[in-house]
């Protein structure tokens, strides 16, 4: 199966996106390289138990590898959610 080339909608959001990611995995307690905040997927699925290589990881079941990006994506869009929350809050507060 070949490997997806996910783009963002939003011109430059990449640079940005990669930092919030960084940011979140940091508060959760995980050492993160500022300049490959990708990288820290390894270190979670070594956590997890899971044998993610940098290459090929065809042989991963998709139960596996979802336990890793759940991971990653499940505080980034609490944070998310808890930003939007705030701005909101913020909005109403400002009327």
């Amino acid at each position: 199966m070949a490997r997806r080339n996910r783009s963002y909608v939003v011109p430059g959001a990449k640079k940005g996106m990669q930092a919030f990611k960084a940011d979140v995995m940091k508060n959760e307690g995980y050492a993160v390289n500022m300049n490959r905040p990708d990288d820290v997927k390894y270190e979670v699925a070594k956590e997890l138990g899971v044998p993610l290589q940098t290459g090929g990881n065809g042989g991963l079941s998709t139960e596996s590898v979802g336990h890793v990006g759940g991971k990653i994506g499940g505080p980034m869009v609490r944070e998310m959610i808890r930003l939007a929350r705030q701005q909101l809050t913020n909005r109403e507060d400002s009327k």
